[in-house]
């Protein structure tokens, strides 16, 4: 037995985030992951990999009982992890990252040149599309998971944790983590690997570990169960695995009673309208420009050449100030960069953007935000101890709840989802859909990016296909993921 965990107990004051975790991982395989958002996933691998202590229970590592107090232990012991969100240094370059804490030296200083051509070696072997010399503030949150991968692989022996590898990355890359793991598991390496996308563990996984709050529910091998077992395991009730939305009427291209058009977009390679009432995806590899045109939109970046028409008018959109004021809004695919302020509580993360409604004779209302912040916890049932609790502290799948809130509450129009379920489980993904179907039945016109081509299938009207920074196809709802890979990854 490689790990062994039994009842592990990890409290934070008076919030338990585990009570009794149980996992056990062998070498030369494969172990999934799953639960909830907040099921305790991510607290008991950092256990694990020497970020946290825990409170309770056992840990043995190769038979031997064992305490990681840092995560230097872990690493010095074989194990690394790779985390959803980015714990790497922005301002140091990829090489630099990957192998900070472990540099390569000549004498007195840093050998820069091996560990660059090193990285080299780690990033052409896997494929990545990153460079070892950028600096890692100028790298997409997809190719920040890359880097973070690539860190991991250079320094764990025995056991590798992945926490949502492939939560930002397009159906080819994230291929390309599946071989990995593939490749590892062959080497005789244990992997542990956590995903709320179900669907991509079935041809990897060898068994599975199930947590349902904090508690480890079932355990068994992989082929013994299906997908509707294991999310029942997940949730303790029936849940659909596949959310499928009726489109409205009235929105196809032949319609003569065509919906009011929201916005209209008419950029260098780039024309589309949105219409009230629709949802429309955008698919495209990493670096097609999807994240860029949703920052082009919200006036982020605003493009050079081009112009965007809202309700019929023309608006001119400089800044993000701008966008808000038209009635946009943006749910970015960075959550805890750009979506949410961490130190802050819930409470004033979601009146964030609209201070106005929570103001009384020009002082903002507790009273007013916290009822407001209330409403909006019960709606898109968002598990925290309070509102007043630091939005950090929340699951990944949580804190993006308090991104979506933060816009209901400003009463946006035209609504830019970029990646709105990354770290999301399947259950709260059906609830962020069905929000989405429900804010365009009360007339918004949704702009959606993902990665995972069945969420597109599943919600979208149609689906516009980008490339190289252009839209290069649009495709109806009734399309195939082949079709649509077919038009993002080869030119015509």
């Amino acid at each position: 037995m490689l790990l062994q965990l039994q009842a592990i107990e990890k409290h934070f004051g008076g919030t338990t985030a585990l009570s009794s975790g149980d996992v056990e991982v062998n070498s030369g395989e494969i172990h999934a992951l799953v639960g909830e958002n907040g099921a305790g996933k991510s607290t008991l691998m950092k256990i694990v990999a020497g970020m946290l202590r825990r409170d309770g229970g056992e840990m043995r590592w190769k038979g031997q009982v064992a305490d990681f107090s840092r995560p230097a232990e872990a690493h010095q012991a074989g194990i690394s992890m790779v985390h959803q969100e980015s714990l790497l240094a922005p301002h140091l370059t990829v090489a630099e990252n990957i192998f900070l804490g472990r540099e390569a030296a000549k004498g007195p200083l840093l050998d820069q040149r091996r560990m660059e051509a090193e990285t080299r070696r780690l990033i052409n072997e896997h494929g990545f599309p990153i460079d070892a010399v950028s600096l890692v503030q100028e790298l997409s949150p997809a190719q920040k998971q890359l880097v973070e991968i690539c860190r991991a692989l250079n320094s764990a022996s025995s056991l590798l944790i992945f926490d949502e590898p492939t939560s930002s990355l397009s159906e080819a890359e994230a291929a390309a983590v599946f071989r990995i793991a593939r490749n590892l598991r062959a080497r005789g390496m244990g992997i542990i690997y956590i995903t709320h996308r179900l669907a991509e563990l079935r041809p990897i996984a060898d068994r599975i570990t199930i947590l349902r709050d904090g508690r480890t529910v079932h355990s068994a091998s992989f082929g013994d169960l299906t997908t509707e077992q294991i999310i029942h395991h997940m949730v303790g009730r029936e849940v659909s695995a596949i959310y499928q939305r009726q489109p409205p009427p009235l929105t196809s291209k032949s319609s003569t009673e065509r919906p009011a058009e929201r916005l209209r977009v008419k950029l260098p390679g780039i024309e589309f309208a949105l219409h009230a009432g629709e949802i429309v995806g955008i698919a495209g590899l990493m670096g097609a420009g999807r994240t860029e045109l949703c920052q082009n939109i919200f006036g982020i970046t605003p493009a050079a050449q081009g112009s965007i028409t809202i309700d019929g008018h023309p608006i001119a959109i400089n800044s993000p100030q701008d966008a808000v004021r038209a009635g946009i809004a943006l749910i970015t695919e960075d959550r805890q960069q750009t979506g949410l302020t961490l130190s802050m509580p819930v409470r004033a993360n979601i009146t964030l953007a609209h201070l106005d409604g929570v103001t009384r004779n020009g002082f903002v209302s507790h009273t007013k935000e916290q009822a407001v912040a209330e409403r909006f916890r019960t709606r898109l049932s968002i598990r925290a101890a309070s509102v007043e609790q630091p939005v950090g502290r929340l699951s990944g799948g949580n804190q993006q709840k308090v991104v979506i809130a933060k816009w209901l509450f400003r009463d946006a129009k035209i609504l830019l989802f970029d990646e709105p379920t990354r770290g999301i489980d399947v259950a709260a993904k059906a609830e962020v859909f069905a929000l989405m179907d429900e804010l365009a039945r009360s007339g918004a016109a949704i702009l959606m990016v993902s990665s995972e081509l069945p969420e597109l299938l599943q919600v979208a009207d149609r689906i516009l296909v980008m490339r190289d920074g252009a839209i290069v196809t649009e495709l109806p709802r009734t399309t195939t993921q082949q079709e649509i890979m077919q038009h993002a990854a080869v030119a015509s």
